[in-house]
């Protein structure tokens, strides 16, 4: 019911798609007897829009989510592994074309792979199923590894989980697959504005990993206040930004995570 829950709600919640909603909703009553309720709601859903899309709202809602953790340390060793989640590749398109397809987040993906020929005992688990609602055979794994290859990892590193949906999956699945040990050292790779959740789920399924956060969106905090000149990139970094808010406090009120904004361990 939850991950049902997260792909409806989740997705009516977006601001984007909230916002188009009530413009559409507005422009129905301007036709109705509800002409003055409608012409209002679509100013509102057009000043919003500009507003997300243009404003500084997405950087102020990504900072303290980016900046939560630091960079990982690599004066305290070699890891034993590498755990990197998906959200990268698009299985649909992959399949569709017989090629891994990647749209997003592809520093998850070269991350993972560089550290992985920094450090080649490491073992390298690529975390990642599928995330839609109606699901099909189709999951970012299958096509993971063939991108691992090509950048030169050898395929006897590579541990592919598949059945994942979520991120409380990727935690869950990642810790029954892999058993760590007492005393093993395991980064988890990310995005900087996804680790808190991550880390806080990772912990809740009692798994200890190491943060190492990739793929910013905002740079330092002289850029906190800065507009947008393009709206479109303003609206993605508020979606996500209020995806990852909304999923931490959906998470902290069912009581998957312990904290509402996960950080360093004490």
């Amino acid at each position: 019911m939850f991950f049902v829950l997260s792909k409806t709600l989740g997705f009516l919640l977006l601001p984007t798609n909230l916002l188009i909603g009530v413009g559409f909703v507005g422009a129905i009553l301007m036709f109705t007897r509800f002409a003055s309720l409608g012409r209002k709601l679509v100013i509102a859903a057009v000043l919003l829009l500009v507003i997300c899309g243009l404003s500084p709202l997405g950087n102020l809602l990504l900072y303290p989510l980016e900046q939560r953790f630091p960079p990982w340390d690599a004066a305290r060793g070699a890891p034993d592994g590498i755990i990197v989640l998906g959200a990268s590749i698009e299985a649909d398109l992959s399949t569709a074309h017989g090629t891994p397809v990647v749209r997003s987040s592809p520093d998850r993906l070269i991350t993972a792979a560089a550290l992985a020929h920094r450090y080649p005992k490491a073992r390298i688990v690529f975390s990642g199923g599928s995330a839609r609602l109606i699901s099909n055979d189709a999951r970012e794994a299958d096509f993971a590894g063939a991108i691992f290859e090509s950048l030169g990892i050898d395929k006897s590193r590579l541990i592919m989980e598949r059945g994942s949906r979520n991120t409380q999956e990727n935690a869950e699945f990642s810790k029954a697959l892999l058993a760590p040990k007492q005393g093993e050292r395991w980064l988890l790779v990310t995005s900087a504005f996804h680790m808190p959740r991550s880390i806080g789920l990772f912990r809740k399924a009692g798994f200890a990993v190491e943060p190492y956060p990739v793929d910013w969106r905002v740079g330092g905090r002289d850029d906190v206040f800065d507009f947008t000149n393009v709206a479109i990139d303003g609206l993605g970094r508020t979606d996500v930004a209020v995806r990852e808010w909304v999923g931490l406090i959906a998470y902290r009120a069912t009581g998957k995570i312990d904290e509402l904004l996960p950080g360093p361990a004490k």
